[in-house]
């Protein structure tokens, strides 16, 4: 989708998620200590670096690495951040980096800073020239459960087959895949 319908999109979500993000926001922070909102440092368009806002559901001395390389990463998940991270609901923040312009609602998740292998490879595919989406068509084929290498190969189909009507399929796939908490890990 162009970035102009990115932005009307995003703008016309803030009045109805507006109630939902304050008793998130509220719930984060009667649950557990820290600020309510993580900024994550992730990789952008053209492997630029940018910080990710995303509804805190990890303890604060948490490693700052993918979750999955982390050893029994449940101990590290708040009371609330389960829930949130199951309905995907701690995504909402990044109603902001769309907003901003640092990301879509589709493309390919962006990846965090210290990922060495997922950015290469994405490099070589020629993927880091996408802005990173919220959703996109590796979040629908398996998220969490993708290896990376295959994540890749999803994203480079997605580069490659690029279209509003791809992405009005991957957004209306998503609410499925968010629905049934498919492909989440932790």
């Amino acid at each position: 989708m162009p970035r102009r319908t990115n932005l009307l999109l995003a703008l016309l979500l803030i009045p109805p998620i507006t109630i939902p993000f304050l008793i998130i926001a509220v719930l984060v922070r009667i649950t557990s200590s820290g600020s309510v909102i993580y900024w994550s440092t992730r990789m952008g368009r053209n492997n630029k670096t940018f910080k990710m806002p995303k509804f805190r559901t990890m303890r604060l001395n948490t490693p700052d690495i993918a979750t999955h390389l982390i050893e029994n990463a449940d101990q590290f998940v708040t009371p609330i951040g389960r829930i949130l991270r199951k309905t995907s609901l701690d995504e909402l923040p990044q109603l902001w980096s769309i907003l901003k312009g640092d990301m879509a609602f589709v493309g390919p998740r962006p990846a965090l800073y210290n990922q060495d292998d997922l950015i290469v490879l994405r490099t070589q595919k020629g993927v880091h020239q996408l802005t990173p989406g919220v959703t996109g068509w590796a979040q629908i084929h398996g998220r969490d459960d993708l290896p990376i290498p295959e994540k890749v190969e999803m994203d480079y189909y997605y580069i490659r087959n690029r279209s509003t009507a791809l992405d009005l399929n991957i957004i209306w796939h998503t609410f499925f895949t968010v629905f049934k908490s498919k492909g989440i890990s932790h």
